[in-house]
């Protein structure tokens, strides 16, 4: 696939891509660089009482059960 074609994907379909084609290294490249993109405009602030400490600890919790 082109990398015009890549760049038309959502990161959803992008991501199916590779996994479909998992040999594809200009795909997976591409699905990297755009998750770093999308990564970097997310900030959460540090948890700064216990109730924060409390909830952070269950969200992680939670992912890793997933």
């Amino acid at each position: 696939m082109s990398n015009a074609e890549l760049a038309n994907l959502t990161i959803t379909e992008l991501r199916q891509y590779v996994l479909e084609h998992g040999n594809d290294q200009e795909a997976f490249y591409s699905l990297i660089d755009r998750l770093r993109e999308q990564k970097s405009s997310q900030s959460f602030p540090c948890p700064n009482n216990p109730e924060n400490i409390k909830v952070m600890k269950q969200a992680i919790k939670e992912k890793l059960e997933k």
